[in-house]
């Protein structure tokens, strides 16, 4: 999947009302999840797409060198970042989160959630994968 065909695809899903929208919500989404998760599982899932997409796993910020293991945060302190960072409500986040992790998980066939489910807890997990019909 294109770059153009992914961020089509979130605004479709999400119902947003831009590209610019779409934009923001796949950033904000994916850079908390980049925080979340180990930066090993981060660049595994971010080889697998586009690669301006991907680029979003990777920004998480530690020391060169270094094995980052993912920043504990529950599933609220998640969707208030993503919130924060896309300028919106916590429930749209929700909801436009869980569309991004879809949308993505079906750029990999699948390998976004194999590699990054292991690394969150049930509840995030949940949730996060839930799809844009609320459903796992």
């Amino acid at each position: 999947m294109q770059h153009d065909a992914f961020i089509g695809q979130v605004q479709a899903r999400a119902r947003l009302d831009s590209r610019g929208s779409a934009e923001r919500v796949t950033r904000a989404s994916l850079e908390t999840l980049g925080e979340r998760v180990p930066s090993t599982v981060a660049e595994k899932a971010a080889a697998q797409l586009p690669h301006e997409i991907g680029e979003h796993l990777r920004r998480v910020a530690h020391q060169p060198g270094e094995p980052f293991t993912g920043e504990r945060m529950t599933q609220a302190d998640f969707f208030t970042r993503v919130a924060e960072r896309a300028g919106t409500s916590y429930p749209k986040a929700i909801h436009e989160a869980r569309c991004v992790i879809e949308v993505a998980d079906e750029a990999t066939n699948g390998a976004l959630g194999t590699d990054v489910r292991p690394s969150l807890d049930a509840e995030l997990e949940s949730v996060l994968f839930a799809g844009s019909s609320g459903h796992t």
